[in-house]
């Protein structure tokens, strides 16, 4: 049996002893939007495969590293690349890399990702804030890593996703001239795609877009009282709303052609939040 707790607290040590400053926000780049770490200037990067018992992500464009970086001199904590549900983890391990978040005093958590668009006026490309989350499929794990809401974390859900954050983040693609598209996110444990019959009964529920991350990391960052906010990149339509058959080349093929985009409005992000 994993010792979850022994493991966070030898991580978070090995963490805090390589950190060179501390950062006041964390970024975790979903598929296909690990490139954005090669814009910033990096100052230290930990491999993960040298993290005691750090899971190893199994997925393509998941390289597994810890970017303490910085952009017009502004100190961000980066990871590129994330661990799944569907790999096998518990869910405490796929929550690693929201303690080390917490355990450095992060402000403020940005999670992207890719996902499959669902809303018909979305279309590849499209980058979308989520304003909201559906977790009936993960909410189950979640529950047994929080346990009962005391008082205090009661407030912090008050304030999930972060209303400021979410702001920031649509005053900068204002700036930018980014088109944002706003939606809800559905969680699905995978590891296969969606079948149409499920995209189906997702839509009717009112979700806009879908993938296999992001839903616990948003929860347990909220719970542990960081500010988050969560973008993703519709990389492909859902499966029975487009005849294309469904692959990671194609979200990572998308994800190439909106880096530039990608990048403009994240690095406006970085600029606007008062540090």
């Amino acid at each position: 049996m994993i010792d979850i707790s022994k493991i966070y607290s030898i991580l978070l040590s090995e963490v805090k002893r390589e950190a060179p400053f501390t950062p006041k926000l964390g970024i975790v780049l979903g598929s296909g939007l690990g490139d954005f770490a090669k814009s910033l200037q990096i100052i230290k990067t930990i491999d993960t495969e040298k993290l005691s018992d750090y899971p190893k992500s199994t997925v393509e464009g998941h390289s597994g590293k810890i970017h303490f970086a910085k952009y017009s001199d502004l100190p961000i904590l980066l990871f590129q690349g994330r661990v799944h549900f569907y790999e096998g983890y518990k869910i405490e391990e796929c929550l690693l890399p929201i303690e080390i978040v917490k355990s450095l005093n992060c402000k403020y958590l940005l999670l992207t990702n890719a996902a499959g668009g669902i809303n018909p006026f979305f279309s590849p490309g499209d980058l979308m804030l989520n304003k909201s989350f559906n977790s009936i499929f993960i909410k189950k794990e979640i529950t047994k890593v929080i346990g009962a809401a005391s008082s205090t974390t009661k407030e912090n859900f008050k304030k999930f996703p972060s209303e400021e954050l979410n702001q920031i983040i649509k005053k900068s693609a204002l700036e930018e001239k980014v088109d944002l598209k706003e939606g809800t996110y559905f969680f699905t444990s995978g590891p296969s795609y969606e079948t149409p019959s499920e995209i189906k009964m997702i839509s009717k529920v009112g979700g806009d877009a879908v993938g296999m991350s992001t839903v616990h990391e948003a929860i347990y960052a909220a719970y542990r009282g960081i500010n988050v906010s969560a973008i993703s990149c519709i990389t492909n339509l859902a499966a029975g709303i487009s005849d294309t058959k469904l692959s990671h080349e194609e979200v990572t093929q998308t994800a190439e052609k909106v880096k530039n985009k990608f990048e403009r409005l994240i690095k406006r992000i970085i600029a606007t939040i008062e540090y």
